[in-house]
């Protein structure tokens, strides 16, 4: 078998840190739009907030928070790499990071649910 470097563990890190990125640059306009929603229209912001109570809504809010807490927690990763010495513990960085998101999404999900 060809070993590539899409087969490296970190290469998944930096993977899931460009995908949450992208969902997140997709994500924050209509967060927006939504809080605007609360200024010019609270009936239609009351309609948005019902529908929110939908389960698969709950589900899907659950993915964002992965997301976000992913993005962050990776972020945080690159930050040790750029201003620590290496170290071959990178890949327990990137372990920890992806951890923290599933605890902290897990708990946002229990939370709602």
């Amino acid at each position: 078998m060809i070993k590539t470097h899409r087969n490296h563990p970190l290469w998944y890190a930096y993977a899931l840190h460009r995908i949450s990125g992208l969902a997140l640059v997709l994500f924050l306009p209509a967060h927006f739009y939504v809080l605007s929603l609360a200024l010019t229209q609270p009936e239609r912001l009351d309609g948005f907030l019902h529908w929110t109570e939908i389960p698969a809504v709950k589900f899907a809010e659950f993915g964002l928070v992965f997301l976000l807490s992913a993005h962050l927690l990776g972020g945080l990763r690159l930050l040790a790499l750029e201003l620590l010495p290496w170290s071959p513990k990178h890949k327990t960085l990137a372990a920890l990071a992806a951890s923290g998101a599933v605890l902290i999404s897990g708990t946002f999900l229990l939370n709602a649910v």
